[in-house]
């Protein structure tokens, strides 16, 4: 019997109870509030930039071209001035959720699907629940906070929001291990 057939109720209902777990923590706490500064005399500085029309995407500033630019002293001149910014540009448009709450209960179908996979092949149907919960757990944790401190490592994303994207991680895993746990074929 394969992963997706035995296991298709815990895997969806997992990423349903964290869909509205991190909707509660996202919408309802206001523990992810102050994840995004605001800049000083906003309109200016979008005005400033509005006359480049950025297309949607990902930028950093000063960019250099070449390892021999890197290492120029006209880019150090540019670091040393400032900003240094990493930078994402959305579409202008009014905030549309739909597509991107689709695009995050996929990404908690697949963890889940992954989840259920490995903790599948581990083990026989019928294992304990804490071995369940156990395999379940990390490999879900793994999922939804393993790539998060790349961002504090490589882009300076502020630390305070990692730690609390982990935690929100710890929290996901931890539901979608209780609700495989629960559900375990026997």
């Amino acid at each position: 019997m394969s992963v997706l057939h035995s296991l298709c109720l815990p895997i969806v209902l997992s990423a349903v109870v964290v869909f509205v777990a991190s909707f509660i923590l996202h919408m309802a706490l206001p523990w992810h509030k102050g994840d995004y500064g605001k800049v000083p005399d906003e309109d200016k500085v979008m005005d400033a930039l509005r006359p480049f029309n950025l297309p949607a995407g990902d930028y950093m500033l000063p960019r250099f071209s070449s390892n021999q630019e890197m290492k120029s002293p006209e880019f150090a001149e540019k670091l040393k001035r400032g900003p240094v910014i990493i930078l994402t540009v959305l579409e202008n448009c009014a905030m549309k959720m739909g597509r991107s709450l689709g695009l995050w209960f996929l990404h908690l179908l697949i963890v889940s699907y992954f989840a259920a996979y490995v903790s599948f092949h581990a083990q026989a149907g019928g294992a304990a629940q804490r071995r369940v919960i156990c395999l379940a757990g990390v490999t879900a944790f793994l999922g939804y906070s393993g790539a998060l401190w790349q961002m504090w490592i490589w882009y300076r994303r502020s630390l305070k929001t990692t730690i609390k994207s982990t935690i929100d991680g710890a929290i996901y895993a931890l539901l979608t291990a209780a609700v495989f746990s629960w559900l375990w074929p026997h």
